[in-house]
Parts: C-alpha cells; sequence; structure tokens
C-alpha cells in the first residue's frame, strides 16, 4: 500500500470516529453502543427491523406523541399499532 492511501485509510478512520454519536459531547455522558451490540440487545428483546414508507404528516403525529408522552418514537409507533390491532 502506498503512503498516500495509507494516509487517506487513517484518515477516513478518524473521520467515522468523529460522527459516531456522542464524540464531541463535552461534559456529557454519552453510552454509545456499538451497532452490532445494539443489534444483539434488540435480538434479546425480541425486536425485529422493520422498514416501513409513511406519509410525512403521519410521521410528524408520531414524531409529537412520542414527545408529548416522552418516549422513544419505536416504542410510541408499537403503541399505536397495538391499539389500533386490537380495534380492527
Amino acid at each position: 500500500m502506498k503512503k498516500t492511501a495509507l494516509a487517506k485509510s487513517d484518515a477516513k478512520k478518524l473521520m467515522g470516529k468523529m460522527n459516531v454519536p456522542g464524540a464531541g459531547a463535552f461534559g456529557k455522558e454519552a453510552v454509545v453502543v456499538d451497532r452490532r451490540e445494539q443489534r444483539k440487545l434488540d435480538q434479546a428483546l425480541g425486536l425485529v427491523p422493520f422498514a416501513v414508507k409513511l406519509n410525512s404528516e403521519l410521521v410528524l403525529q408520531l414524531q409529537t406523541l412520542a414527545k408529548e408522552r416522552g418516549v422513544d418514537l419505536n416504542v410510541a409507533v408499537a403503541e399505536v399499532l397495538t391499539k389500533g390491532l386490537a380495534a380492527a
């Protein structure tokens, strides 16, 4: 590997570390969980990734509902789906 290619590789690694959530959060205790670890934690809880395309207005309603209740967006969506399916 050439010296310039090695420098580029090192720079990419450094930039990747800077974009990690919690990097540069001075004075805050940020718990950074590796993606692989997060996947294992989610699997242990029985969670499955489920991608859906929704209308932007509906997404905004879900986000405001989550903020009002003070819960994560995933929890809010799960509650709405559970109530909606139980009513149907």
